[in-house]
């Protein structure tokens, strides 16, 4: 539930109001949080115009001239949204609906969802991150199953916000777990960093690839290896 305005927010940008919430609450919000519950109506739309405006001023720093330049007139508020409704609007929206059901036939065998197309942009960078993610599930009888298609978005709505791939498959791991409480869970997702490839050493050819086992995963290696060999083909 968010927190409604105080007085003294009223006359503040929307970006300042939100803010006021998130510390009110002592909510963290880092870049790769979802503040969604702290935004009221109407101010996604006040953001958007607020962002408009600095990156117009970035540009303006950066001496661009959008005022005659035919190319770069509307970059600023393509770009703006762009930013708050595509790339990172896994911080401003709710989770997406997932419907659960009860593990009716006792399911217990290794399930694999995979791969999944991921996009993200380094938090460090903002530089894109391209790659994919396979999630391996050993339910139990207690287990609450999700349909294929709720994997992809669960995992979209993770990724679309300024992230490091470490930490974005953890809050993928996490967000699981809850949803369908398996006996076990494991997520490998492997990507390419533009952050190397655009800047820095330039190195097209390195990608990033990193898992993370819970339960049974951790503790039977056969499980484990099952899994890895299953997803290479």
């Amino acid at each position: 539930m968010s927190a409604k305005n105080h007085p003294a927010e009223i006359t503040q940008p929307a970006s300042e109001r939100i803010r006021y919430r998130l510390l009110a609450a002592g909510q963290r919000f880092h870049a790769n949080d979802n503040i969604a519950a702290f935004i009221e109506d109407g101010e996604m739309d006040e953001l958007l115009d607020e962002v408009e405006g600095k990156l117009r001023e970035v540009l303006k720093s950066l001496v661009i001239d959008t005022d005659h330049d035919h190319n770069t007139q509307d970059t600023a508020r393509r770009v703006a949204k762009m930013y708050l409704k595509e790339i990172f609007r896994g911080r401003y929206v709710a989770p997406p609906p997932v419907t659960e059901f009860p593990n009716v036939e006792s399911l217990n065998e290794l399930m694999i969802v995979g791969p999944i197309t991921v996009r993200s942009a380094c938090s460090h960078h903002l530089c894109p991150i391209m790659g994919q993610l396979w999630i391996g599930i050993l339910p139990n009888q207690h287990s609450n199953l999700i349909g294929l298609s709720k994997y992809a978005r669960l995992a979209e709505w993770i990724m679309s916000r300024p992230q490091i791939q470490e930490e974005a498959v953890t809050q993928i791991a996490n967000l699981l777990q809850d949803k369908v409480s398996p006996d076990g869970l494991a997520i490998v997702m492997e990507a390419d960093h533009f952050c190397m490839h655009w800047r820095g050493v330039k190195d097209n050819d390195s990608k990033m690839i990193n898992s993370v086992m819970r339960g049974i995963f951790m503790t039977d290696a056969n499980l484990r290896r099952e899994f890895l060999s299953l997803i290479r083909r």
